[in-house]
């Protein structure tokens, strides 16, 4: 989709690129994805969204890396237009319409007409299909860790799932929060889960008994990544540098905090 001189890219689900639309509508710093995403408002039209959705094409996802960013649905697209400015929202609409109205390529049998069009497809296949089973057997061992995981018992706090993950736990803290999964209430030091994230069971609550140094005991609620969380984050976070083992797998479930 363009808007302007901008390309907006889509996903294999067909969800738009957010990052793209914010660079399209001037890229202010205060109209920064996060900070939509962040919205209570924002949360009841994802989690309404997902009610109805393919369990296969979630209506936000984040991804790391290369082609990275946050994709999301038609109607959170028009939602997120519509809060950085009515002007913006025409703009968007009128260049979801064009897409819509654009004439569709060159049918497919016209191509096979002709055979250098033919041999080029066909070694194009050939290509993708030897890259995609390298790719397959390259991460075998981690998907088959993460699927087992998927099924253990229990929850981890933050700082044990980022070492899980092999990455640094303030680059876990800094990715949760900025892709709406924890937040902080204004004056507090505790983190914690967005409902949604809470509702979908990719991260749970734990309470956690304190005593400062008046001896007054004190409550908070400590964030928990579930091990559906912790698979969920091992498909968002580069998979490909997670370097997952059968031991990883074991010393995981090791670590596990009950839930």
């Amino acid at each position: 989709m363009m808007i302007g001189s901008a390309a907006v890219r889509r996903d294999e689900a067909g969800r738009f690129c957010l990052n793209d639309l914010h660079r399209a509508s001037g890229g202010e710093r205060r109209h920064q994805p996060g900070e939509w995403i962040r919205l209570g408002q924002t949360e009841d039209l994802v989690e309404e969204l997902a009610k109805s959705a393919d369990p296969r094409s979630y209506p936000i996802d984040t991804r790391v890396g290369r082609g990275g960013g946050t994709y999301v649905a038609r109607e959170l697209v028009y939602a997120y237009a519509m809060w950085i400015s009515a002007a913006f929202h025409l703009q968007v609409i009128r260049a979801y319409d064009q897409l819509q109205a654009a004439p569709a390529g060159p049918s497919a049998l016209v191509a096979l007409d002709d055979p250098a069009t033919l041999r080029g497809l066909l070694l194009t296949y050939t290509e993708r299909v030897e890259s995609l089973q390298a790719r397959v057997h390259h991460q075998e061992p981690q998907v088959r860790a993460l699927q087992q995981l998927s099924g253990a018992d229990g929850a981890f706090n933050i700082t044990t799932a980022a070492k899980m993950l092999q990455i640094k736990p303030r680059q876990l803290f800094a990715w949760l929060e900025q892709n709406g999964w924890i937040y902080r209430r204004a004056g507090s030091r505790n983190w914690l889960a967005y409902q949604p994230r809470l509702n979908t069971g990719v991260l749970s609550h734990k309470a956690i008994v304190t005593s400062g140094s008046d001896d007054v005991q004190r409550v908070h609620e400590q964030v928990l990544v579930t091990a559906k969380g912790l698979t969920r984050l091992g498909e968002l976070i580069n998979r490909e540098q997670l370097g997952w083992t059968p031991a990883d797998h074991t010393r995981g479930q090791q670590l596990a905090v009950p839930a």
